[in-house]
């Protein structure tokens, strides 16, 4: 369990806060790409780590993200006219271009030059895998965009979306880095019931004798390894056949997930706060073809689902107020939980702990080291930045492009730390295969 004081510091995000300052120091995703559809379009609120902004994108295509107040009187850029590259506060006409300078103010003389001396605070932009990414700390200290390999690859390989979550970022992402939790809230009846298809040996199985696996073995033995970029953590069960399966994740600091995939896994979870209340669920996949997670259960009843307004935003149905829409019946005689949804499984325990979780009053098991250690590197990055020590997982000499997940049934006496490693031959046949 945490202190009430290192719970605070874990989730509190806003402007001046320890954690807060920490995240401010990495490039995060703004919003999706999707939601500034073209050049000169209506601009659109967003709301980041407890600031209220604005995001446009201007003539040219190039996207810019302000402050929603007009550095003027204070009046919200939403309202604004996107034109001729820049936002025009429609209170005075003041214009603003991406980087935040005023380009014009028409209400001023012609011979004045005080627009020359009016800055809106405006953040940096990077655009890759379909979201628009920022970078919210101080000027001096931008890193370079960390490129996981959306910078690289064709429209066709990539995919991005995202969902709201009403809940604190830490406890939403908590899920994701838990492997226990498979066996139990994502699991169908039928799913121990699976067949031998023969593929219960050392190396690569089938998704649906991983999942017969997850379903049997519910008491994985948890290790976790540290790495550059945070850690990466095998949650290993015996198959019925008695060998390790191993499936391997990654977290990456500070908000990323990399969940296991067979063979090997491309594309990452990001648990992005709004506020301290509230996050988006973000998924970019970079290579479509590289693995399949195959962690949901054997479900032919449909997810409840909405049309969407924006190509990659995800509407909710699933909701606190219609409790999940659970089924009784279901949760009795088909599943686990009653609840239809991988993803909506995960929000009903997630958002059921309150908006944020007081970790003062949990009791932690030994399935649980990986969510510790998330906790421990979040915790001494935040206090270690107050103290003048740089934040970890920012080197830009390293190959971000190499951190990938994996799931393999392992031979007797090897090692799941060799897995997406150069060590690897299947994840050094699918890197070259993606970089040529």
């Amino acid at each position: 369990m945490l202190s009430k004081e290192e719970n605070e510091t874990l989730t509190r995000v806003g402007p001046g806060t320890l954690m807060g300052n920490l995240l401010r120091r990495y490039w995060l995703p703004a919003l999706l790409s999707a939601e500034l559809p073209e050049a000169d379009c209506p601009p659109v609120r967003v709301r980041l780590l407890g600031e209220d902004l604005v995001a446009f994108r201007d003539t040219s295509g190039k996207p810019g993200l302000f402050v929603q107040a007009c550095p003027h009187r204070g009046a919200s850029l939403f309202f604004g006219r996107n034109e001729e590259d820049g936002l025009r506060c429609v209170y005075h006409g003041w214009k603003f271009d991406t980087t935040g300078a005023c380009v014009d103010m028409p209400s001023e003389p012609a011979e004045s030059n005080f627009k020359n001396k009016v800055r809106v605070i405006s953040y940096p932009t990077h655009e890759s895998g379909g979201l628009v990414w920022t970078y919210m700390g101080p000027a001096d200290k931008r890193l370079p965009f960390r490129d996981f390999g959306s910078d690289s690859v064709p429209r066709e390989n990539w995919r991005a979306s995202k969902m709201l979550s009403y809940c604190n970022y830490v406890q939403a992402m908590e899920g994701n880095l838990d492997t226990a939790h498979i066996s139990y809230l994502h699991r169908n009846f039928a799913d121990r019931e699976v067949e031998d298809d023969g593929t219960d040996q050392p190396g690569y199985s089938s998704v649906r004798m991983s999942t017969r696996i997850r379903a049997q073995d519910r008491t994985p033995r948890v290790e976790v390894q540290d790495m550059p970029y945070g850690y990466r953590y095998a949650g290993i069960r015996t198959s019925p056949n008695g060998f390790d399966q191993a499936r391997m994740s990654c977290y990456v600091l500070p908000v990323m997930t990399m969940v296991a995939s067979l063979p090997v896994g491309g594309g990452c979870g990001m648990f992005v706060p709004i506020d301290d209340d509230t996050c988006w669920r973000y998924n970019l996949t970079t290579h479509v073809s590289a693995g399949s997670a195959g962690g949901g259960p054997s479900s032919v009843r449909p997810v409840p689902s909405a049309p969407s307004r924006v190509p990659g935003l995800v509407e909710r149905v699933v909701l606190p107020d219609n409790d999940y829409l659970i089924d009784r019946d279901i949760q009795r005689d088909e599943s686990y939980t009653g609840i239809l949804g991988v993803v909506q499984q995960d929000l009903a325990v997630t958002e059921s702990m309150g908006t944020v979780y007081d970790r003062t009053s949990e009791h932690l098991g030994t399935t649980d080291k990986a969510i510790i250690r998330m906790r421990e590197l979040l915790l001494k990055a935040a206090t270690d930045l107050a103290a003048g020590i740089e934040p970890p997982a920012l080197d830009p000499s390293f190959d971000w492009t190499s951190v990938r997940s994996a799931e393999k049934i392992l031979a007797p006496g090897e090692d799941w730390r060799l897995l997406a490693t150069q060590a690897d031959e299947v994840y050094v046949k699918l890197q070259t295969a993606l970089s040529t």
